[in-house]
Order: structure tokens, then C-alpha cells, then sequence
């Protein structure tokens, strides 16, 4: 696996990679050692733009120290009790992240793919409790072009075929319609025995897809006409990455059930939460569902001081500004090269126009070797999400950076 663009050190840990882990990942060409802020160094000591943010992981930027401060004091005196015992964080931190977000309940867990198996144990379980449907009919559906994860249940909802291929048989009681087609949603919805929609309010890994304006309403709106539970997957949009503090407040729209992950942690550990009233939340009784590190001290202090920053530093306000400007110097660049800039906040991406199939690839290179860090998805696009709290200054650097690697296709 040795590759001509990276030191002889670089290449050493490339090969340990190589042989002894798994090959479940293409990743580029870069060994990293150290994050702060919007940095990134590798262990040549260059240093890189972050483009990418643990996929919207890092919205607090690499390292904060409000948040590693809570990281190092907490795990000095408790780190995991198991739920069964009490512990002096946990309730202080359900405290804050239900009224945080305006919920009765919270179940904390650890990954966001957790999190989305747990909302649709629990759709389906206040599915056969209060809207009777019967035993083992529950039906979730799901959008087109949907990602949250790789687990079993995650792949059963996916239409992309290098997630489900050859990995069947796939969970039962699983549809999908096509994204932002509120028509093909309430067609769907006609089921009596559909208990929830679980949808993306911006579609990230499928390539920062943003619905038409009012689309969350009207599922909103739908989900509440026929009864049916309305998921919010916010593991990525959520926590300030497009300029609110959730996507779905772009249309003052309050899901039954949210998920959140990710930017819960600032991207230090796995960190889950899924958030309902006592009507959803209460129909799981003990033993019924759970987690040996869900709501573990060590996670409950970071993700308080994670979500204090996020407000005490007003990111989602950055996340819009310095979006709105991202976009368009972009735009200025005139580059032949991008078909389409799309994007909320600072989850932004955009498309590649080129014969060659593999030039999102080369142009990450290219940015990589100029000293911006990014990844193509899907590809044909390139995402461009930094962590928010980049500057003005900052971010025309970067678009500078941009221009100049299309420049040298």
C-alpha cells in the first residue's frame, strides 16, 4: 500500500493499517497526530484546513478545552458505573439536554447508528401500546438515499448497494419512498400499520441533499394527520451544523422522536441521545432496552460542557454566517469544474463535472497537498464542512485553497 506522496513514516503506519486492520475504509492518504480548532497536523508536522469534521462530529473544533477540561476532570474521579447504579452526572445531564430541546425524556446511548435503532424500538413499541397495531406489523418507513449507519437494521433501510449487498436477509417491516415527496409519503402513510417515518431534514452522507422549502412541515403535518411517529435524524445536521441549532428549527418543526449524536461529545468519545415525551418514551420499562456505557458519567460530563459551548459560543450563528460566505466564494471562483454548490450552515457540498470518474478523488488530493483536508461522497461530490468555529479570514484562506487545486485540473 505504499504510496510516493507520503513520508517513509507516513507510510509505515499505511502499511500497519494495511495489514492488520480490517479494509472497511478507503481513507486518504494522510496520517494525522494532532487537532486544534479548525487544524489539523499530520506527524510530518503539516498542517491542514479541516474540511470534514469527523463527518460533523467536531462542530466545537478539534480539542476544545472547555470540553477536554470536563474530559480530564471527570475521567479523574468516574468513568463508567453501569446503569445499575446511580451515578451524580447523569441526572444533571438529563436535566439539561431535555430542556435543552424541549422533551420529557431522554435515553442516553453511545452512536448515532444506537440511536437510530433505539427510536425505531421505541416507534414500534408505542406503535402496538397506543395506536394498536398489531402484534409484529409495525412498518418504519424511510427515505431514498438515507444513512445512519451499518448495522443490520441501518442497511435494511438503505437503497445504496454498497451498504446492503450481499449482506442479507434484511429487517422486516422496512419501505422506503423517495426523498422530499411529501405525495409518495402520504400514499405510504394510508397503511394503518405504519408507525413512524425516520428522515435526514438534510440528506449529508447522500450528498448534502436539502429538501424544497416546507417539505418538514408538511411531514410534520402528515405524521400528525395519520397518527404516525415523525423521527428526526439530527445526528449530523443537528447541534448548529446548518446554522440552528437543529435543521428541523429551519421550519419550526418539532419531531416525536430526535436523534442526536455526533457534535454531542465535540468528537472526543461516542456520545447518543434520542429524546421523546413520556407518551413514547415511558412504554420501555427496565430491562427492556439499554446499554452498558448509555449514560455513563465520563459521557454525561462531556456532553454537557459540549452543548454549553455550543451555545455559550454562539455556533450556529457562526455556522450560517461563514456558510453564507463559503457559498459564495464558491460561487465566485466560476470554476467549470463545479455543477452545483448546495448547502445549509456550514454542511455544504459540491458537485464535480468531469469525464473523469475519479477526479473528486484527485481534487481531494490535490487539496490535501495544498493543505485542506476533504472527502468525496458518493462520488461526484465533495462535502465541505468545517468545524464552526472557523473565521471569516479563515474561510476565504480556504476557498482560496479551493480555487487554486480546481485551477490545476
Amino acid at each position: 500500500m505504499t504510496t510516493d506522496i507520503l513520508s517513509a513514516r507516513g507510510n509505515y503506519y499505511l502499511e500497519l493499517e494495511e495489514k492488520f486492520g480490517a479494509h472497511n475504509y478507503h481513507p486518504l492518504p494522510v496520517v494525522l497526530s494532532e487537532g486544534k480548532g479548525v487544524y489539523l497536523t499530520d506527524i510530518d508536522g503539516k498542517k491542514y484546513y479541516d474540511f470534514l469534521s469527523g463527518y460533523s462530529a467536531v462542530n466545537q473544533g478539534h480539542c476544545h478545552p472547555v470540553i477536554i477540561e470536563a474530559l480530564i476532570n471527570q475521567s479523574k474521579k468516574l468513568t463508567l458505573t453501569s446503569r445499575a447504579f446511580h451515578n451524580n452526572v447523569l441526572g444533571e445531564y438529563e436535566e439539561l439536554i431535555t430542556s435543552y430541546f424541549g422533551y420529557d425524556k431522554v435515553l442516553p446511548m453511545n452512536t448515532g447508528v444506537e440511536g437510530g435503532e433505539t427510536a425505531i424500538k421505541l416507534a414500534r413499541r408505542w406503535a402496538y401500546t397506543h395506536k394498536g397495531v398489531p402484534e409484529n406489523k409495525a412498518k418504519v418507513i424511510f427515505a431514498d438515499g438515507n444513512f445512519w449507519g451499518r448495522t443490520l437494521a441501518a442497511i435494511s433501510s438503505s437503497t445504496d448497494p454498497s451498504s446492503y449487498k450481499d449482506f442479507g436477509p434484511f429487517m422486516p417491516g422496512f419501505s422506503t419512498i423517495p426523498y422530499n415527496d411529501t405525495v409518495a409519503l402520504e400514499a405510504a402513510l394510508q397503511d394503518p400499520n405504519v408507525a413512524a417515518f425516520m428522515v435526514e431534514p438534510i440528506q449529508g452522507e447522500a450528498g448534502v441533499v436539502i429538501p424544497d422549502e416546507g417539505y418538514l412541515q408538511k411531514v410534520r403535518a402528515l405524521c400528525t394527520e395519520y397518527n404516525v411517529l415523525f423521527i428526526a435524524d439530527e445526528i449530523q445536521t443537528g447541534l448548529c451544523r446548518t446554522g440552528k441549532m437543529l435543521a428541523c428549527d429551519h421550519e419550526n418543526v418539532r419531531p416525536d422522536i430526535l436523534i442526536l449524536g455526533k457534535a454531542l461529545s465535540g468528537g472526543t468519545m461516542p456520545v447518543a441521545a434520542i429524546l421523546a415525551d413520556d407518551e413514547i418514551m415511558l412504554t420501555i420499562k427496565p430491562g427492556e432496552h439499554g446499554s452498558t456505557y448509555g449514560g455513563n458519567p465520563l459521557a454525561c460530563a462531556v456532553a454537557i460542557a459540549s452543548l454549553k459551548v455550543l451555545r455559550d459560543e454562539k455556533m450556529a450563528e457562526n455556522a450560517e454566517a461563514m456558510g453564507i460566505i463559503l457559498r459564495e466564494e464558491l460561487a465566485k471562483l466560476n470554476s467549470p469544474l463545479i455543477i452545483t454548490i448546495r448547502g445549509k450552515g456550514l454542511l455544504n457540498a459540491v458537485v464535480i463535472g468531469h469525464e473523469n470518474p475519479e477526479a473528486s478523488w484527485d481534487i481531494c488530493l490535490k487539496l490535501r497537498d495544498n493543505g485542506l483536508l476533504a472527502k468525496p461522497t458518493h462520488g461526484d461530490k465533495i462535502r465541505f464542512a468545517p468545524p464552526l468555529v472557523i473565521t471569516k479570514e479563515q474561510m476565504i484562506e480556504c476557498v482560496g485553497i479551493i480555487g487554486k487545486s480546481l485551477g490545476s485540473f
